[in-house]
């Protein structure tokens, strides 16, 4: 029985990682920096404190872009996979990564050059290829005979399968620079950000997974199966349609702001619920912090392995975290199996 201290206690322990791990990589890069000489401040003359501008300018925006993404993803997988009732579902397996990667390959191609709340137009045309797209995927899946969660999954993946090849289509006629800027961003990027939009789309972010921390005790209730969560009172269409809402934002705010980066919202939860038990209420909250975690320490990683060149992140997270997540389940079911003996 999960009490409200040991919650408590687990959540500090994962924010307490997270900001090591934040820490760290903001003193991490290939110019260093001293705590010193960023107290100084920015000096009287512009230029005159270089370390301070690299680290107010640099590397802040983009370690707090990379926890966010990484937070969103992380805590949509969460919910994914529960009302998918699929521990390998994660955020785009609903078609959500393809509409955004044609939302963002026509801003390229096409030169679009306009902004929105300081969002780059590869940015809110992403968002709007996501939302799109997961509008697409709820009315297709509401509209067919089959069961509600099989349309989503079909839908999603024929979704995914026509934009994809749109993709391609548009890949394949663009210039060579158009080219470059297009794979790189399909392959997952944290770039610097202002931010004034980082912190716009961090109240997004936030406000999400409040409304999907609302509603944990009832996705621990459908994990007993509708009829049963039903007969204690909920309201499974309801449920279903919040959290498909909240986590499809969230998703389509982390994916426009870095294209796609996999293997986050798909290891994260899956890990942490091997290590901590399947209970919502604290499998969202600390998936989240510790997919922030996860993501800026794999984003330090791809600005500084090849220096000064930089890698795209999600080369990195699924280096990293395949191996990892297959070490971890082989060694939580060995342990889960060695206890039914």
């Amino acid at each position: 029985m999960l009490t409200q201290t040991t919650l408590i206690t687990r959540i500090m322990i994962a924010v307490a990682i997270l900001l090591v791990v934040c820490g760290f990589c903001l003193m991490t890069g290939t110019e260093k920096i001293s705590p010193g000489n960023i107290l100084k401040g920015p000096g009287s003359v512009p230029g005159s404190n270089i370390e301070y501008e690299i680290f107010i300018g640099v590397r802040l925006p983009r370690v707090l872009l990379a926890a966010l993404v990484g937070a969103a993803l992380a805590g949509s997988g969460v919910i994914l996979q529960a009302i998918l009732r699929n521990p390998l579902a994660d955020p785009f397996i609903l078609g959500i990564s393809s509409g955004a990667g044609l939302g963002a390959v026509i801003a390229i191609i096409a030169g679009f050059t306009f902004t929105f709340l300081g969002g780059s137009p590869i940015t809110v045309c992403a968002f709007a290829g996501a939302l799109t797209t997961v509008w697409i995927v709820w009315a297709i899946g509401r509209f067919t005979t089959k069961s509600e969660l099989t349309s989503l999954l079909l839908a999603g993946v024929v979704v995914n399968a026509f934009f994809s090849a749109l993709i391609m289509f548009l890949t394949s006629i663009a210039k060579s620079e158009q080219m470059q800027a297009t794979v790189f961003w399909l392959m997952g990027n944290i770039s610097e950000t202002s931010l004034p939009v980082i912190i716009v789309n961090f109240v997004i972010v936030l406000a999400g997974l409040a409304v999907l921390w609302s509603i944990c005790l009832e996705l621990n209730l459908l994990s007993f199966g509708e009829s049963q969560a039903q007969n204690l009172g909920v309201d499974p269409t309801r449920i279903k349609l919040i959290a498909f809402t909240a986590s499809a934002i969230i998703t389509a705010v982390a994916v426009s702001l870095s294209g796609l980066v996999g293997f986050v919202g798909l290891i994260v939860p899956h890990a942490i619920r091997l290590v901590l038990g399947p209970d919502h209420r604290q499998l969202l909250p600390i998936s989240a912090i510790i997919g922030a975690a996860f993501l800026v320490l794999a984003d330090t990683i791809a600005r500084t392995i090849v220096a000064p060149a930089q890698l795209p992140v999600g080369v990195i997270t699924a280096m990293t975290g395949g191996p990892f997540f297959l070490i971890l389940l082989a060694r939580y079911t060995r342990k889960i199996s060695w206890f039914s003996k």
